[in-house]
């Protein structure tokens, strides 16, 4: 019966679990997803067994850190289909993507491939690029995007603006904005 009610965190312990999850999300958007868990844990002023006591696995820490970037992502594709100009919304969808990455490198490879069996991510990586294939057939149709594009044209663009390095994030993004514009003017038809 002990095993029906619902499991409440102390709020120490809660407290460690936000810890852990700002100390992921600066360093997974500063370093990538390659940054160490005993790094995190040395980050977020907590030992390694109690990182991993909330987060087993690295593919736990990412899913649980990048739910707000996920969404986020979810909300550009929907307001580029939402856009009455399909080529409009889909450059739309390519500069704020563009940039959303850039903000956050460790998501750019979640995204793309590092934990493709990561549930969350999976879910809405699929309902993100079922829409963006949408959105680019729609393109297609008004005769702006290249018939040849194919979706992965628009993963591989990713991985290209997730590599970007510059001095600071502003850089970074300034960059991915340039980049963003270079993509668009390669797709368009």
């Amino acid at each position: 019966m002990v095993d029906d009610l619902p499991q409440r965190l102390r709020s120490d312990a809660l407290d460690n679990r936000e810890r852990i999850l700002d100390a992921a999300r600066a360093l997974f958007a500063a370093e990538g997803m390659d940054v160490p868990m005993r790094e995190i844990a040395r980050r977020a002023g907590v030992g390694p067994a109690t990182l991993y006591r909330r987060f087993p696995t690295k593919q736990a820490l990412a899913t649980e850190a990048f739910t707000e970037q996920m969404h986020a992502c979810q909300v550009i594709v929907e307001e580029g289909l939402a856009d009455p100009d399909p080529w409009h919304g889909l450059c739309l969808v390519i500069e704020k993507l563009c940039e959303l990455h850039a903000r956050n490198r460790g998501f750019t490879t979640a995204f793309t491939s590092a934990f493709p069996h990561a549930i969350d991510l999976a879910a809405g990586r699929e309902h993100a690029l079922t829409s963006l294939a949408e959105l680019a057939r729609r393109a297609k149709d008004t005769g702006h995007l290249r018939s040849d594009f194919v979706l992965d044209d628009l993963i591989l663009m990713l991985m290209a603006n997730g590599g970007l390095h510059a001095t600071s994030p502003n850089a970074r993004v300034a960059a991915s904005r340039r980049f963003a514009a270079l993509a668009i003017r390669a797709f368009r038809a």
